[in-house]
Formats: C-alpha cells, sequence, structure tokens
C-alpha cells in the first residue's frame, strides 16, 4: 500500500501534476496532454467551479431543432457523448412538429427540505402541524426568505412525519418555492437557520416540553421533489406514424410500440434501459443549461419506483377512434438563474439559444427531449432493431479508434452505407483494405 498524500489541495497545479506523476508513476507527457484541454482565456474561471482540477474534459455541444414545444419552436442545445441522442431527438422533433408538437403540463414548482430530529413524544401532538409552528417558524426565517419572497416564493408548506417503523424519529418536511432558481443553497441555508428556532418552539409549548426538546440529527434538501412534476405528451393520428413504421403498417407499428412500452411498465429490466434512453434526453438538456443532472435522475429513479416497483416513466395509449398517445411523467428541479446556469458560458448561451426561459419552460423543453429520445429509441426497436442507426453513427468513432486514414474512412463509409456495422466488422474490412 502507497504512502498518503498530504496537503495535496493546498498545492499549487504544478506541484499536483508532479506528485501525480512521481505518486502514480504517470507517463511523461502526462502534463501536456493536460495543458491541450487548458482554456487560453478562461481557464481561471473553469478552475473555481471545482477542486484539484487540472484540465477540461470536453463534451460535445450539440443542438436538436425544430422542438415545438407549447407553440413554440426550439433550437434545443444538448450536451451528451452518445452517438445517435442528438440524431433521434432531431429527428423525433421534426416528425412531431409537423403533429402539433409537445404539449406540457406543470403540476406543481414545490422543492423540499427536511429537518430530520428525535423526540420523545407522541406524534399525534404534531400531526396535523400546529398552525402556529408554521407561523413562529417562518417568522424565525424571514430574514433568510426575505428577497425571495419578494419574487413570489419562499416557504409555502410545512408537516411532520415519523418515519416509518422508527417510533421517535421524525422530519420537519417544509416545501419551498424557488420561482427561477433550483434553489438548493437556498434551502439548505434556510434549514440550517430553522434548527435552532424549531428547538424555540418545543422549549416554548409546555405540551411538548414535557417530553423534552428534539435532538436534531441533520438538515438537508431532498432531491425527490414529488411536487415539482412536469408531464410532456404527443399525439396524433396512427396513420401518421407511416414516417417511422419502416415495413410495418402504422397501425401494426403503433401496437408493437403500445406493446413495448407495456413491457416497461411490469419488467424492471426492461424499465431501466428504457428510462435510460429517456434521461438521455433529459440529461443532455439539463448539462447545456448548467444544471443538475444528478438530481434530475436520482429523482426520476425514485418516482419510476414510487408505487414499490421500478417501472417506465412514460406510457402509450391507442384510443379507440384511432389517435396514438404517449406522455412521460416526472420530477424535474430546474433553475434559469443560479448555480452554474449563467456562470458557465456554454450554459449561458444555452439558455439564451432557448430565448432565456422560465424555469417551467426549461422543464418542458427537457421533458419533450427525453420523450422524444424514448418515442425513437422504441420505435427503432420495434422496427429496424437499435443497432442499425445508432452503429452507423458509431462507425466514425470506430474507424477513429483503429486509426483509419481519410482515405480508408471513406472507403469504410460506403462499404458500410448498407450493411450492419460492427466493431469486428469495421476492423476485418479495414484489414482487407490494408492487405491490398
Amino acid at each position: 500500500m502507497g504512502s498518503i498524500i498530504m496537503g495535496f489541495s493546498r498545492m499549487s497545479r504544478q506541484e499536483k501534476i508532479e506528485t501525480l506523476i512521481e505518486y502514480y508513476k504517470l507517463p511523461e507527457d502526462f502534463a501536456n496532454r493536460l495543458a491541450d484541454f487548458r482554456h487560453p482565456e478562461k481557464q481561471e474561471l473553469f478552475d473555481d467551479f471545482s477542486e484539484n482540477t487540472l484540465s477540461n474534459f470536453y463534451l460535445p455541444f450539440g443542438v436538436a431543432p425544430n422542438f415545438l414545444v407549447d407553440d413554440q419552436t426550439y433550437v434545443v442545445p444538448m450536451v451528451v457523448e452518445e452517438s445517435s441522442v442528438v440524431a433521434a431527438a432531431s429527428r423525433a422533433a421534426s416528425f412531431w412538429a409537423a403533429n402539433g408538437g409537445f404539449k406540457t403540463t406543470i403540476h406543481n414548482t414545490l422543492k423540499k427540505g427536511q429537518i430530520w430530529f428525535e423526540w420523545k413524544g407522541p406524534a399525534s401532538f404534531l400531526d396535523p402541524l400546529p398552525k402556529s409552528m408554521f407561523e413562529y417558524l417562518s417568522e424565525a426565517l424571514y430574514p433568510v426568505t426575505r428577497k425571495m419572497e419578494k419574487r413570489g416564493g419562499g416557504i409555502i408548506e410545512m408537516e411532520v412525519i415519523e418515519l416509518d417503523g422508527k417510533p421517535g424519529i421524525f422530519q420537519l418536511e417544509v416545501g419551498f418555492e424557488t420561482i427561477e432558481s433550483m434553489g438548493a443553497n437556498f434551502i439548505n441555508s434556510c434549514l440550517e437557520e430553522m434548527k435552532e428556532p424549531l428547538k424555540n418552539y418545543f422549549r416554548a409549548h409546555a405540551e411538548l416540553k414535557q417530553y423534552g426538546e428534539p435532538d436534531i440529527i441533520m438538515a438537508i434538501l431532498s432531491n425527490y421533489t414529488t411536487k415539482c412534476l412536469v408531464t410532456s405528451r404527443v399525439e396524433c393520428p396512427v396513420d401518421s406514424l407511416k414516417a417511422y413504421s419502416a415495413n410495418l403498417s402504422p397501425a401494426e407499428f403503433a401496437r408493437k410500440f403500445k406493446r413495448a412500452v407495456d413491457i416497461a411498465l411490469g419488467d424492471t429490466s426492461r424499465a431501466v434501459t428504457h428510462n435510460k434512453g429517456i434521461f438521455n434526453g433529459i440529461d443532455s438538456v439539463v448539462i447545456a443549461t448548467g444544471n443538475d443532472f444528478r438530481a434530475a435522475e436520482a429523482a426520476g429513479h425514485a418516482w419510476a419506483a414510487k408505487d414499490g416497483k421500478y417501472r417506465s416513466l412514460s406510457k402509450c395509449e391507442i384510443t379507440p377512434d384511432g389517435l396514438f398517445r404517449m406522455e412521460l411523467t416526472t420530477p424535474l428541479a430546474l433553475g434559469t438563474v443560479g448555480g452554474l446556469t449563467r456562470l458557465h458560458p456554454m450554459a449561458a448561451l444555452a439558455q439564451e439559444m432557448l430565448g432565456n426561459p422560465e424555469a417551467t419552460e426549461l422543464m418542458g423543453i427537457a421533458a419533450a427531449a427525453g420523450l422524444a429520445n424514448n418515442f425513437s429509441a422504441v420505435a427503432s426497436l420495434v422496427t429496424t432493431g437499435i443497432q442499425k442507426g445508432h452503429m452507423k453513427l458509431h462507425l466514425s468513432n470506430l474507424l477513429k479508434a483503429m486509426s483509419a486514414t481519410p482515405e480508408e474512412q471513406k472507403k469504410c463509409m460506403e462499404y458500410f452505407s448498407d450493411k450492419t456495422v460492427s466493431a469486428r466488422a469495421v476492423e476485418e474490412y479495414l484489414q482487407t483494405l490494408r492487405a491490398k
């Protein structure tokens, strides 16, 4: 076992690089390879985003045009490294733009915070929450919430909930409206400031005080934002699905499509990959706009298992009068101010490209991107299969990895234009070319 590097965070960037080379026997060109991806003008800004930053990790900033969301057309920025995600979203966007577009429902926009505490008293004393407790805690927090309240936000609701199976452990669940920000820092600041007033409230009320004051365990926001939900939906006549039905009739395509979605609703193994495809689209927009894709995914996956079984986030319906309908519902707490949404130059540009949307508008756009990718993926699965289109787009990456020359790349593109692409097939064809 090697020795521990002491004081690493206090080292200069150059000292960190030299230390890593020495400790881990890294290649001699390690420093130069890191330097290749440093920004010539804005690196100081990027260095401050995280800790121990040595360089930047580039990801493609792509766009999907023709997204018609709630009668507004967008070119949607998407940051993703996976082949075919942007292409699939773009094709679906164009198709649905010609068929009414994506329609959004914002169910609510409340974010959730929790103060967990132990207390020896009966839960019935706190359920329902005494009105005086809400008023007392809200008033105590006013210096922190004042600016947010002026913008229309602040503390909206509170509830005390005893933890199932753990008598004496409670949470004070607090609902926040944070308007255009995702609100994580605001919520956590409020919760930290609320801990002492919560104790004071118990001390000031004899019926609570007789059981002792609460022992605060922790105070933190929850990313499971079940009251910050968005639904995106599309619909068209079944006959309009001809553009996606390949060799199937539109009616047969719609039937198989619905069956595939139903499978994802009933089988967890299928649902995981099905939902991963949804987040291909959602995450791409979330990252591009400087939001937290990990929070979005965590909330979405928890929502997919809300009834105790992990299921598809989307569902499909074919109506008796011949309409194909598909919709997606997920928690999605996004912001258009705060965090990196304006600080990161590319996130700021992404927001500008979208017309500087409000947070609820961005929720609808991101959900539409998720539904678009989901629609495209399922359509491919029930017709040509997922690999045909995906691997065609992946072909250029394979050729670069195999050090193909420009002439070899051109010949491979022509050769595989009507053939199944696989790494083995590409390697064998390159060997054939090079043997001539």
